[in-house]
């Protein structure tokens, strides 16, 4: 799919249904307590990565100030794109990913304060003193709060998906670009993810919403303020196709 088609509502439609059966089968199969219960074994019975430096310090600390900083690159080109430092045609993309990205941050923390679903490492059969309680399940008052779901720290990296419209967008230089930056977004959260699972904070299920709600964000906002440009550059990869080539030389030399 080409990134315009990928920001129109048949395809976001299709990203939250695959998310919602993704999740349906995590549940019915118990993935979420299964992959849980090996990375507490791993440790001994213990969240021993909780508070370890490469986890807590380098991993969650350092990656919330990575994603900070990246954001601040952004806003000084997005700046220097107004005295020509930067090509123009990057306005409207760095525009972009200077709304997507906290939005994305944004709304994940939101439903995280919300949702009231305990992180692994408050839960009885991980150490901790409370039950398991099924998503779906009346959460007793006694119980305090919970704001474990979606995964907060995993989304400072998948927010950058966004980067995969910015870069189509942007023009010829940087659209070849668009694949290394979806691929970066995707590895920034997948390790912040990861990292949050071993020290206790997230199950799995935690980290497949946020980057749900991440790339649905990004790929909304780009229909909103990049689809002209993605459309534009759309039009110029499907006529450097071989069969419309083909068919401008037939009119040609018919």
């Amino acid at each position: 799919m080409s990134p315009a088609t990928l920001t129109r509502a048949p395809a976001l439609l299709g990203v939250l249904i695959a998310a919602v059966l993704l999740t349906a089968g995590i549940a019915a199969l118990g993935v979420d307590a299964a992959w849980a219960d090996r990375l507490y074994a791993w440790q001994g019975g213990h969240w021993l990565a909780r508070d370890a430096w490469w986890s807590a310090g380098l991993v969650h600390t350092g990656g919330r100030r990575l994603s900070i900083a990246c954001w601040l690159a952004v806003v000084a080109a997005w700046a220097l794109s107004w005295t020509g430092a930067v090509p123009r045609t990057w306005r409207a993309p760095l525009g972009y990913l200077l709304t997507a990205v906290p939005l994305a941050c944004l709304l994940v923390a939101w439903l995280k304060s919300h949702t009231g679903i305990d992180c692994p490492w408050d839960l009885q059969r991980y150490g901790g003193a409370r039950p398991w309680l099924s998503p779906l399940a009346s959460r007793p008052a006694t119980m305090g709060a919970a704001a474990c779901f979606p995964a907060a720290h995993a989304a400072a990296g998948y927010a950058w998906v966004a980067a995969y419209f910015a870069c189509s967008a942007a023009g010829p230089a940087l659209r070849r670009w668009r694949h290394a930056a979806l691929g970066t977004g995707l590895a920034l959260g997948a390790v912040f993810g990861l990292v949050q699972q071993l020290r206790g904070a997230h199950f799995l299920s935690h980290d497949l919403w946020s980057l749900t709600l991440c790339w649905l964000v990004a790929a909304a906002s780009a229909r909103i303020c990049l689809y002209a440009q993605l459309r534009d550059a759309e039009r110029a990869s499907n006529a450097m196709q071989p069969s419309a080539i083909a068919h401008r030389l037939r009119e040609v030399h018919p």
